[in-house]
Order: C-alpha cells, then sequence, then structure tokens
C-alpha cells in the first residue's frame, strides 16, 4: 500500500477550496438571514436570550445539510454555488411562510423567550434542510 503524495495534494486543494467556498457560503446566508427576520439575533443573543439563538443554530443546521450535499455532489465552483444559492432561497423563504402564515406573532414569542415556538421553528428549518439536500439531484 503505497502513499500517493501528489494525489493528496491534489485533494487537499479541493477540500480547501471547496470547504472555504462552504464555509463563505455559511456566513453570508447567515447575514442575510438575520437581515429577513424581523429581531436581532445577535442583540437577543448576547442578551441571553436562548430562544434567538435555537432559531438561528436551527437556521445554520438547515443550511448547512444541504450545502455539504452540493460539496460532496459538486463537480465545479459554479454548480456548487448555484445549489447553495437555492438551498438559501428556500430557507429563507420557509422562514417567511412559518411568520406569516403558521406562527404570526413569531418575532414577539421569540423575543419573550417562547422555548416552544423556537424549537418548532428550529426544527422547521433542519426538515426544510434535510429535504432541501434529498432533492439535489447530479
Amino acid at each position: 500500500m503505497n502513499f500517493d503524495l501528489q494525489a493528496f495534494q491534489h485533494g487537499a486543494i479541493l477540500f480547501f477550496a471547496y470547504f472555504g467556498m462552504a464555509a463563505l457560503a455559511l456566513v453570508i446566508f447567515k447575514f442575510i438571514y438575520q437581515m429577513v427576520t424581523p429581531y436581532n439575533e445577535l442583540q437577543l443573543i448576547r442578551g441571553g436570550n436562548q430562544c434567538a439563538a435555537v432559531t438561528l443554530g436551527g437556521a445554520t443546521i438547515g443550511f448547512a445539510i444541504p450545502v455539504a450535499k452540493a460539496v460532496s455532489q459538486a463537480t465545479t465552483a459554479l454548480e456548487f454555488v448555484t445549489w447553495a444559492v437555492l438551498a438559501a432561497v428556500i430557507q429563507i423563504l420557509a422562514f417567511i411562510v412559518m411568520r406569516s402564515l403558521v406562527v404570526k406573532d413569531l418575532a414577539a414569542r421569540i423575543e419573550k423567550g417562547e422555548f416552544s415556538v423556537a424549537i418548532y421553528l428550529a426544527s422547521i428549518s433542519i426538515a426544510v434542510g434535510m429535504l432541501n439536500a434529498a432533492s439535489m439531484t447530479e
């Protein structure tokens, strides 16, 4: 069993490229997601609001799941970016639907620290991310 250093170096370069793109996509998603929400997650989290942390964490995981799938199946950077953008749009639309149709007083309830709403929103975000990833085709 021989170790192929050249193949490893090539693979490591691709690893860092895709990991970097995925990390950047995650940062951009979180920035946009926080602009869409009617409350300031970072301010709430810094103030000790655990519900804001749960909902932001759920949205982040819900986005990371399809991004991970995109990394594993994309053959080009453009293909990865396209899947990541689609995943972000779907995740943000899920939040808008939840806020508009399902839990209309979502912002007030998160700000008050109601865990039932936070857990429900985080669960929906993760479920949407799982369906999003499963729907990606090669």
